[in-house]
């Protein structure tokens, strides 16, 4: 009997890291479209298909590979035996086969347009299609193709209708000259429930750059590795100057965001409403993480002082999912990555209006847990928490330092915001940390000290 695409898809997309609902049953997996962009052997087949769980239903993007014979090379990614246009062909996850990929290259430079599929590249831009694609591995949610060290094309492997706010806002920033972001050379776009749908979007490669995450660690390593009476400012390693750095690129980023889009203001009765939901999230996470409640009242506090805010606050587009996984320092400045926002949320709530006070406290919170996870389990743990804390504490300040210089400035009713948002999301890290990693748990707590 043979296997038909469609049950072979059923029985493969649950095993891959960007497979959403991990953990549950697939009710039924009805393929949507196939596009042929290459006939033949091998064959290109762009895949959409929608998986349904209870009542959710997740649409996902697969570049299909077909062969008579797969090589040693792909087997890895071989997702089985069908019948193919009267053929019997072997199908396998295409983004790992270099000999496929270059299509999509091709596609983007000449503009190609195969329905629904469109493919565009940036005006004023010339690709290179001779280079040749490697799969990062690092990616959860996404799929991450590298052309030799020029180009990165990530491809969304769940697909919500609608533009991405990513190529929205780099478009933007690169079309008003930002040096804060990796230069976009094109985007494969499809049409789903009438609106121009994201489907991948290729930037320039930054082959000679340092994720920030890895140059803090380094930085609390080197410190943690001194004598204890050694200030922070004299170890090897030490980051503040970067972290200043980073807070004037930050800074200069808003304000490129508030040139490009709309802007607003929050009013004194939505800020209440707003406070609301932090309670409730509070009272929540308290109900499932009983060592929050001795720590509570902190944050109580903070959001009785927000919720007695009487000005205005100023909302424009923001990154919404900021952390120093999210930044890559070049020989040149500091380039933010991944204008996603926060994975998980509707799109509409991705691309709205917010403070970018939230860019802030989501830094902020990103420096406290690069001072403090390495001591998850750590035997020195207890001695070296006073350098954790003196590590955050300079690199925070330096932060905010570089933020304000730039214009970012934080007065007043700012910092009364700023606080509030800074433990609204150490609540929800809390709730994280006891689901996922409960050894983090005193990473989250420390915020309420």
């Amino acid at each position: 009997m043979t296997t038909s695409l469609q049950e072979l898809l059923a029985g493969w997309i649950t095993g891959q890291r960007w497979f959403a609902g991990k953990g549950r049953a697939i009710d039924d997996l009805a393929v949507d479209t196939l596009t042929e962009l290459d006939p033949g052997d091998p064959a290109l087949v762009h895949a959409l298909v929608s998986v349904r769980q209870g009542e959710r239903s997740t649409q996902y993007q697969i570049p299909l590979g077909l062969r008579a014979q797969v090589p040693d090379r792909l087997k890895h990614v071989l997702i089985g035996s069908c019948d193919w246009q009267g053929r019997r062909m072997c199908a396998y996850d295409a983004a790992h086969d270099a000999s496929l990929t270059s299509r999509l290259l091709n596609g983007m430079d000449s503009e190609l347009r195969v329905r629904p599929l469109g493919f565009h590249r940036v005006p004023g831009t010339s690709i290179d299609t001779s280079q040749r694609s490697l799969v990062l591995t690092a990616e959860q949610s996404n799929t991450s193709l590298v052309y030799g060290d020029m180009y990165i094309l990530k491809l969304f492997r769940q697909i919500t209708p609608g533009l991405n706010p990513e190529l929205e806002v780099i478009t933007a920033l690169a079309g008003a000259g930002s040096a804060h972001v990796a230069r976009p050379y094109g985007w494969i776009e499809t049409e789903l429930d009438g609106e121009a749908t994201t489907l991948a979007i290729m930037q320039e490669y930054l082959s000679n750059a340092n994720e920030g995450w890895t140059m803090a660690l380094t930085s609390v390593r080197d410190l943690y590795a001194t004598a204890q009476g050694m200030p922070a400012e004299d170890a090897g390693g030490d980051f503040a100057a970067e972290a200043f750095r980073l807070g004037t690129a930050t800074a200069e980023v808003h304000a490129e965001l508030a040139g490009a889009f709309p802007t607003g203001v929050i009013e004194p009765p939505e800020i209440k409403r707003m406070t609301e939901r932090f309670r409730r999230r509070l009272e929540k996470a308290v109900v499932e993480v009983p060592a929050l409640a001795g720590h509570a009242h902190v944050a109580y506090e903070a959001f009785d002082r927000l919720a007695d805010l009487d000005q205005e606050i100023p909302v424009q587009r923001v990154h919404g999912d900021y952390h120093l996984g999210q930044v890559m320092r070049t020989p040149a400045d500091w380039v933010v990555l991944d204008f996603e926002g926060e994975p998980g949320q509707p799109l509409a709530d991705r691309r709205a209006l917010d403070s970018p006070l939230r860019d802030v406290a989501g830094m902020l919170r990103s420096f406290e847990y690069a001072a403090r996870h390495l001591l998850a389990g750590h035997p020195r743990a207890g001695s070296l928490e006073r350098r954790a804390q003196e590590w955050a504490a300079r690199n925070r300040a330096a932060f905010l330092a570089g933020y304000s210089e730039a214009g970012g400035g934080i007065r007043g009713h700012d910092a009364v915001f700023l606080r509030a948002l800074e433990l609204t999301k150490a609540v929800y890290e809390v709730v994280y940390e006891a689901r996922n990693r409960p050894s983090w748990l005193p990473i989250p707590l420390s915020a309420f000290s």
